[in-house]
């Protein structure tokens, strides 16, 4: 879709849509932190609405929002459920962007994705569920593209701040050359038990995930002239970093992987590999120790729903423990000659910094000049500089730790 095409959409939609932003599973944890981030710092005029299963929750949420400005006693309230089609496609037409938190995603995520792509309608999630983005991208990627949607997946701590570190890292290196980028996270930080959820749901659909991961190459154009890879790595110790690595089947380099097929920057061939890094060897041992465990508790039915309920959804850290947890995500990058470590670093990344980056995601894809492209796009792909800038505003480090 050309950027004047987009321009005019755009134009229409702010003219016969409500709002600019609905945030859907609003009363939720990290809902209700999204929430009140934008209560502090969406524009005066931008046009924004809340959305959930229950309206008593809703309005509840709306009173603490008014303490934080008091424009939003009168913030709009839309009552919506995953499991209802109309009402689903009712809040999709009822706005140009829509941030959800509703998961697990792969249960309860892809009615709201088709109804955003059915209705031109900008969508922004925080999966971290492989099988999710995947199963998406087959079904509703091509409908996307046609009604001009921009389906983004995984745009908070999954996986916004490796996207766009691998982005600012490979600014940094030589243009024209092959590039590789690794990847270490270190953090202190405790999860939700919907982020529990998600996690324990993912682990036990192998199956379902490779299968998903087949369908997509099929449906997938082929990159021609160039190559875009994220193998998975073997543990080592990184003298870069100090710290044990451990290899992180995770979404975040399948994220980077494909920014860097969209992005000819990432050079002729690029590689990219993410890991855990762990200062201690005891404690790596037990890292490795420990997700052999979970996973397979995950492989087991009657394991897996009674570990999820022993953490109720909508539960996490208070904000004492939010306050004291932090994350680091170190890059060494090489090519043409040129080695960088950079680093991208914050507060609190599972629920402070992912409600922060979340909705400054909608804002931007709300109120940015940006790309013109639609379908499903990772987050450098789909607003790039724009978020970089953004979340860099919004308190998220980025910088060069060494260059030579």
């Amino acid at each position: 879709m050309e950027r004047s095409e987009r321009s005019q959409r755009t134009e229409r939609q702010a003219a016969s849509r409500p709002y600019d932003i609905v945030l859907f599973g609003a009363t939720g944890f990290v809902g209700t932190l999204t929430a009140e981030y934008l209560a502090a710092h969406a524009p005066q005029d931008c046009r924004w609405a809340l959305a959930g299963r229950s309206a008593a929750k809703l309005e509840r949420l709306r009173e603490k929002l008014a303490a934080i400005d008091p424009a939003c006693a009168s913030l709009p309230l839309i009552t919506a459920d995953s499991s209802d089609p109309d009402s689903l496609r009712a809040l999709a037409e009822s706005t140009r962007v829509v941030a959800t938190t509703v998961g697990p995603y792969v249960w309860y995520g892809e009615g709201l994705v088709a109804a955003c792509a059915e209705a031109g309608t900008d969508y922004l999630d925080l999966t971290g569920e492989p099988e999710f983005v995947d199963t998406m991208y087959v079904r509703h990627d091509a409908r996307a593209r046609e009604t001009g949607a921009r389906l983004v997946h995984a745009c908070g701590f999954d996986s916004v701040p490796c996207d766009l570190g691998v982005y600012y890292t490979v600014q940094r290196l030589p243009e024209g050359v092959p590039l590789r980028v690794d990847g270490f996270v270190r953090s202190n930080a405790m999860f939700s038990g919907g982020t529990l959820a998600s996690a324990i749901t993912a682990m036990g659909r192998g199956p379902q995930q490779l299968r998903a991961a087949r369908e997509r190459r099929l449906h997938e154009p082929r990159l021609v002239g160039r190559r875009a890879r994220a193998p998975l790595g073997t543990p080592h110790f990184s003298r870069e970093t100090g710290a044990w690595a451990l290899p992180l089947p995770v979404l975040d380099p399948m994220v980077v992987a494909r920014s860097a097929a969209a992005n000819a920057r990432y050079g002729p061939d690029f590689r990219y590999r993410h890991f855990a890094g762990v200062r201690r060897l005891p404690m790596a041992l037990g890292a490795v120790a420990g997700a052999g465990a979970a996973f397979g508790v995950a492989q087991l039915p009657p394991a897996r729903r009674w570990l999820i309920s022993r953490y109720e959804p909508g539960s996490g850290p208070d904000q004492e423990r939010r306050d004291r947890s932090w994350f680091s995500l170190r890059f060494v990058g090489e090519g043409g000659g040129r080695r960088v470590l950079t680093e991208v670093s914050g507060g609190d990344p599972g629920y402070g910094e992912t409600a922060k980056i979340l909705a400054e995601g909608a804002l931007s894809l709300a109120l940015d000049e940006l790309p013109p492209l639609s379908g499903q796009l990772t987050t450098v792909t789909a607003m790039g500089d724009a978020l970089l800038d953004r979340v860099q505003k919004a308190g998220i480090r980025f910088r060069v730790a060494d260059a030579r």
